[in-house]
C-alpha cells in the first residue's frame, strides 16, 4: 500500500461532472489498497472572478482581505469532491489550509510555507478516509487565512508530499505530461517520459505553465516523487505521464536540449545613464525587492564615459509599480538620464542538462534567430539555460524555429 497525493488543478474540477470524473479516478486508487490525499484548485475562472469583485471596490485592495476571498473558491470545491466520494461510498473528509494548519508566513498574496500539521490526516487516513485539501492557501502565526500566490494549488500539494513522506506525488493537469513545448504552437512537440528536477525547475522558471516553480522547488529538496498526468484520460489507462526525477540515471534520455520555455507575462525597465559607482545595482534593485516585486533577468552595460545602462525584467503586471518605485528613487537613491520601458516582449529559452558537455548551442540558438529576423534584446544563461528576450510579436515564430534547429520533434537516440 502506497500513500499518493494527487493534485487537481482547476480545469479538472472546473464542472460538477468533471468533480466526479477527478471522484471516480480518486476511488480507483483506492480501490487498489492506496492511501490517498488530494489537493484541489478552486474551479476554473473563479479565482478571477473573485478577485475581480474586489477590484470593482477598489483598485489597490487591502492583500489581507484578498486572502480571506480567494480562499473561499477552494473551500467551494474540497466540499464538493469530498460529497462526490462519499456518494460513491468512499469516506471522504475536506480541510481548509487553516484546518490542515499549513502555517506559512504572513506575506499576504505570496505566503510561505514554513510548516505542515500532519496529525489530523494521519488519523483520518489510518481510518481509512481520503483527505481532501484546500490547496492554494494557509494560516499565518496569528491565525489570518493566506495565500501562496497564483498556482500555490501545485505548491501545497508537494508540500503536503514532501509532510506525509508519501511515495508519490501526481500532479493532473489538461495535459498528460511535460513536452518540449507547447503543443499548440508546435503541433510536432513530443511528451517527455522523464526529466530531472534541475531541467524543470529551468523550464518553469522560464515560463513552463506545467507546474508552477515553487513546487518544483520543494520537490527537489525534499526529493518527493513527482509525476504529471491528464485529468482527462480513464483512471485505468497505462499511460505514466512525465516522471521528474532527482537522478540523472542511464535510462534517463540523452537530449542536449530538452525543451523550450517561453513567458508573455514580462515587462523590461531601462535605466539609462546611471553613474557607474559600487552599489549602484543596489540604490536602483533594493527599493524594488522592498516593493516586494520579483526580478528576472538583470544587464548592466558598463560606457567609456563612466555612466551605465541598467536593465531588468519584471511580471507584467508589476510593470507600472516598478516604474512609479524608481521614479519616486529617482534623484534621491540614484540619478539617471532616462527611465523607459516595454511592456511588449517575451522570453524564450532553451534548456537542457545536455549544455553542461556540449559547446556551440548559444551561437546555434542565436543564428536560428537571427534567420529569422528577430532581434535580441537581452540574454540571460546558466549552466543548462539560455534565455533570450525579444519582441513579443515574435514569440512563436521563435519557439518553432528553435524547436526545429535542436531537432526536438525526434526521440533522442
Amino acid at each position: 500500500m502506497s500513500l499518493i497525493v494527487q493534485k487537481f488543478g482547476g480545469t479538472s474540477v472546473g464542472t460538477t461532472e468533471r468533480i466526479k470524473n477527478v471522484a471516480r479516478r480518486v476511488a480507483h486508487y483506492r480501490r487498489q489498497g492506496h492511501q490517498v490525499v488530494v489537493v484541489v484548485s478552486a474551479m476554473s475562472g473563479e479565482t478571477n472572478r473573485l478577485l475581480a469583485l474586489a477590484k470593482d471596490l477598489s483598485a489597490n485592495p487591502d492583500p489581507r482581505e484578498l486572502d480571506v476571498i480567494a480562499a473561499t473558491g477552494e473551500q467551494v470545491t474540497i466540499g464538493l469532491l469530498s460529497i462526490a466520494l462519499i456518494e460513491m461510498g468512499v469516506p471522504a473528509r475536506s480541510y481548509t489550509g487553516g484546518q490542515v494548519r499549513v502555517l506559512t508566513d504572513s506575506a499576504h498574496t505570496k505566503a510561505r510555507i514554513l510548516d505542515i500539521d500532519q496529525a489530523a490526516m494521519r488519523a483520518d487516513l489510518d481510518a481509512g478516509s481520503v483527505v481532501v485539501v484546500a490547496g492554494f492557501q494557509g494560516v499565518d502565526q496569528d491565525g489570518n487565512i493566506t495565500t501562496l500566490g497564483r498556482g500555490g494549488s501545485d505548491t501545497s500539494a508537494v508540500a503536503l508530499a514532501a509532510a506525509l513522506d508519501a511515495d508519490e506525488c501526481q500532479i493532473y493537469t489538461d495535459v498528460d505530461g511535460v513536452y518540449t513545448t507547447d503543443p499548440r504552437i508546435v503541433p510536432e512537440a513530443r511528451r517527455l517520459d522523464r526529466i530531472t528536477f534541475e531541467e524543470m525547475l529551468e523550464l518553469a522558471s522560464q515560463g513552463s505553465k506545467v507546474l508552477q516553480i515553487r513546487s518544483v522547488e520543494f520537490a527537489g529538496k525534499y526529493k518527493v516523487k513527482l509525476r504529471v498526468l491528464s485529468s482527462f484520460e480513464e483512471p485505468e489507462s497505462t499511460s505514466a505521464g512525465t516522471l521528474i526525477t532527482y537522478e540523472e540515471d542511464d535510462s534517463m534520455e540523452q537530449a542536449i536540449i530538452s525543451g523550450i520555455a517561453f513567458n508573455r507575462d514580462e515587462a523590461r525597465i531601462l535605466v539609462m545613464g546611471v553613474d557607474d559607482r559600487p552599489g549602484i545595482a543596489y540604490a536602483i534593485l533594493g527599493p524594488i525587492a522592498e516593493a516586494n516585486i520579483d526580478v528576472d533577468m538583470i544587464v548592466q552595460n558598463i560606457g567609456a564615459s563612466g555612466h551605465t545602462d541598467f536593465s531588468f525584467t519584471v511580471h507584467r503586471n508589476e510593470y507600472r509599480k516598478a516604474l512609479d518605485v524608481l521614479a519616486r528613487e529617482r534623484g534621491r537613491g540614484f540619478q539617471c538620464r532616462e527611465i523607459v520601458g516595454d511592456d511588449r516582449i517575451a522570453k524564450v529559452s532553451v534548456v537542457g542538462i545536455g549544455m553542461r558537455s556540449h559547446v556551440g548551442l548559444a551561437a546555434q540558438m542565436f543564428k536560428a534567430l537571427a534567420g529569422e529576423g528577430i532581434n535580441i534584446q537581452m540574454i540571460s544563461t546558466s549552466e543548462i539555460k539560455i534565455a533570450v528576450v525579444i519582441d513579443e510579436k515574435y514569440l512563436e515564430l521563435a519557439v518553432r524555429v528553435l524547436h526545429q534547429a535542436f531537432d526536438l520533434e525526434k526521440s533522442p537516440a
